[in-house]
């Protein structure tokens, strides 16, 4: 099709593989003949690579570096791919099982520096120790010069572990994917849902496709809806000459708020204030400037300021308000 012109996503699967069934259902564990049997099926193999290349008159390309946790056995793999455009909608769907997947390159070069990761809750304006709800997107871009493990090698695993339930990891292989035509580059995305209210804590693992080890950590306080909740209150720059800007995490993405920041000397005397409505895609607000100058647009004094910022909800009508220490040259 020389027209097409759009993006395609790809799968790469390991070869076939036979599992049994866990027979779990306690209900039907014991017959009258005896336990039931586990019964075996064959399923696909795991994924080794997942990523996404564009599409030009037609035709696609990607590369990628196999992870050495396949199956050393050479045998059909499958490829999947499914493609779309945007100017008149057309998706496409494939399979190709003739590629064969196994062995060892014995003479790969190198590679002993594991991933790089930054890991950040709901979008990448959050820092850690910020807020969220009870149903936040768990962010995690990855890179690697060869490229990140899915192929989930015994340990190997790209997993998040909540609050240190070391017992129970979120297994994430397959909500990682690499960005449009660049395999060393990609990352996580996963829906936690529910969690209780306060202090959490992720820990997060990945292995790029040599078995080198990447390890990070995020924590976040989880709120309720029903009222307005601020955290991480800062000033930037801080200490600063010509202009800083008010930054806070709120629980009330999409929500317009009404903010107030004013400015007082340390005996408490108002030179300041600024009244905004802001609404924010996120969890982070950073609308607010202050250009050191006072209400009558008169520059104001060297020295350590103090500024009271609050926060109301339009829709719950809740406010809080919170008080930092800012300095000017």
């Amino acid at each position: 099709m020389p027209n097409y012109n759009g993006e395609l996503a790809v799968q790469l699967f390991d070869k076939q593989i036979t599992r049994v069934t866990l027979r779990n259902d306690q209900t039907d564990a014991v017959t009258d003949s005896g336990i039931a049997p586990v019964m075996p099926f064959v399923t696909l193999g795991e994924t080794i690579f997942r990523g996404n290349a564009s599409v030009t008159n037609g035709r696609f390309e990607f590369g990628f570096v196999v992870p050495r946790d396949i199956t050393i056995n050479v045998a059909p793999g499958r490829a999947s791919f499914y493609g779309k455009r945007g100017q008149v909608f057309l998706d496409k769907t494939g399979v190709d099982t003739t590629i064969k997947v196994g062995g060892i390159n014995e003479n790969a070069p190198p590679d002993n520096i594991g991933p790089t990761v930054r890991l950040y809750m709901n979008d990448t304006n959050f820092v850690s120790g910020g807020i969220t709800n009870q149903n936040p997107l768990f962010l995690a871009f990855l890179e690697d010069e060869n490229g990140i493990n899915t192929a989930s090698g015994i340990g190997h695993d790209i997993v998040a572990i909540l609050d240190g339930d070391e017992s129970n990891p979120y297994k994430l292989n397959d909500y990682y994917e690499t960005e449009l035509d660049n395999y060393k580059k990609g990352k996580v995305n996963y829906p936690f849902r529910n969690l209780a209210l306060g202090l959490h804590t992720i820990k997060f693992m990945a292995w790029d496709v040599y078995n080198n080890l990447v390890t990070a950590e995020i924590t976040f306080i989880v709120v309720g809806d029903d009222s307005i909740t601020i955290s991480n209150v800062l000033n930037y720059p801080n200490p600063f000459v010509n202009y800083t800007q008010f930054w806070f995490t709120h629980n009330k993405p999409f929500e317009p708020l009404e903010v107030q920041v004013q400015i007082l000397t340390i005996t408490g005397k108002v030179v300041w204030t600024r009244n905004q409505t802001v609404t924010t895609e996120g969890f982070l607000s950073r609308d607010v400037t202050w250009d050191g100058k006072d209400d009558f647009g008169d520059k104001v004094g060297k020295g350590v300021y103090v500024y009271k910022l609050t926060v109301k909800s339009m829709v719950t009508n809740t406010k809080t308000h919170k008080f930092e220490k800012l300095v000017i040259l």
